[in-house]
């Protein structure tokens, strides 16, 4: 099969995909989940590096 022929087989796959609300639903939730979660992760490592310098990092040299 040559190749154009395998790239117009993959579009034609790919253009029948179409989600129904609740698969968007779903997806929207999901990057919901995912932002929080990482968001809290950049909390807790801002946090732990706050605690592990300690009140010393404002006392340093500019």
């Amino acid at each position: 099969m040559p190749q154009e022929a395998r790239k117009d087989s993959a579009n034609q796959e790919l253009d029948r995909v179409v989600l129904t609300r609740e698969q968007k639903r779903a997806r929207r939730n999901r990057n919901i989940a995912i932002a929080l979660a990482l968001a809290a992760f950049v909390v807790i490592v801002y946090v732990g590096t706050w605690a592990k310098m300690g009140a010393a990092i404002f006392n340093r040299d500019l």
